[in-house]
């Protein structure tokens, strides 16, 4: 039962005033039961967070993945500078000679752009070389690790036509609310509907607006991989065609299920791969295989699976906060 509400809870969460009584009832079981296991993994730190996940750059932020390569004695010093960023949401050391890797996202109220902080953090931490490697081509973002070991290898990816929305100041203030984790509570969203002094209707029309916007991808548990038995997770590059031929093979790579992320992104002399994939296995050999699978349905000339060997930080970015002002007031001079 606690593999069901972990994968259940990953997929699409209930926006309803009761949502783990109504997940209760399509397992056949009681709320009190959802309730208890979801608090244990929750103690257990294999449930990171339960909230909104929101499209950063459909809120105005610029982001990127951007890849450092950083001297062995110089990666503790650069990682205290990386993780004070509150931009910085993945941070990691891989098995590359670009060793460190992290995504940013710069607010849209930021003095600096997305280029300049990157070179400034270059500095700021000595790197050697780096590349930013920004989205080209989004083919698929959505982490369900499958904890039931019943789900099919296979998935169908849509390809969403989103509704025009302007946000405007109450749209900010949910987005504000939303972004934070929530408590595994029978009515969870209580607090939230007190503090923005609205219905539970009002909020959950706001959240689907957001949602077929495009603005808000979905509402879900995310579980920390590790502590949930997925140890094995490697971003794996592929060198492939681009243009069109390109977009086919990110659709067919973004097809299995193991895969939560799929992205074309720029070549550079020192780095020619276009198409990253991040696959989540148990074990080597899980990924391995998965690994195998999409080169036997791909045309590729070679890919390079980088696993992490640190996991320096991993949080959800924290929209529109004053901790953006505070830390450029302290970098950028």
């Amino acid at each position: 039962m606690k593999d069901e509400i972990l994968y259940r809870v990953q997929k699409n969460f209930p926006l309803v005033k009761k949502p783990f009584e109504q997940i209760a009832k399509e397992l056949n079981t009681t709320e009190d039961e959802v309730i208890k296991i979801l608090q244990e993994e929750k103690a257990n730190n294999i449930i990171r967070q339960t909230s909104a996940i929101f499209d950063t750059k459909k809120l105005g932020y610029k982001s990127s993945l951007v890849a450092f390569e950083i001297d062995e004695d110089k990666i503790d010093d650069a990682v205290v500078i990386l993780n004070s960023n509150p931009g910085i949401s993945h941070n990691y050391e891989r098995n590359h000679k670009y060793n460190i890797w992290f995504t940013i996202a710069i607010s849209p109220q930021s003095k600096s752009n997305l280029e300049d902080t990157v070179e400034l953090l270059s500095k700021l931490t000595k790197a050697n070389d780096y590349i930013l490697l920004p989205t080209l081509k989004l083919f698929k973002i959505s982490v369900k690790l499958d904890t039931t070991n019943k789900q099919d290898k296979k998935e169908k990816v849509e390809k969403k036509n989103f509704k025009d929305l302007e946000l405007n100041e109450f749209h900010y203030s949910v987005i504000k609310e939303a972004q934070n984790d929530i408590k595994i509570v029978s009515e969870p969203f209580k607090e939230i509907i007190e503090k923005l002094n609205i219905t539970y209707e009002d909020f959950f029309k706001t959240l689907q607006d957001l949602q077929d916007a495009g603005v808000m991808r979905r509402f879900a548990c995310i579980l920390n991989h590790r502590k949930a038995g997925f140890g094995a997770n490697a971003m794996v590059a592929w060198d492939i065609e681009e243009g069109k031929e390109g977009e086919r093979i990110g659709e067919i790579a973004a097809s299995f299920s193991a895969v939560s992320h799929c992205y074309l992104r720029p070549k550079y002399p020192t780095w020619n791969y276009n198409l990253f994939t991040m696959i989540h296995g148990k074990t080597k050999e899980d990924t391995q295989a998965v690994i195998e699978s999409i080169q036997k349905e791909i045309p590729y000339k070679s890919n390079m699976p980088l696993y992490s060997s640190r996991e320096f930080k991993k949080i959800r970015i924290k929209y529109f906060s004053d901790e953006f002002k505070i830390w450029e007031e302290k970098y950028i001079k």
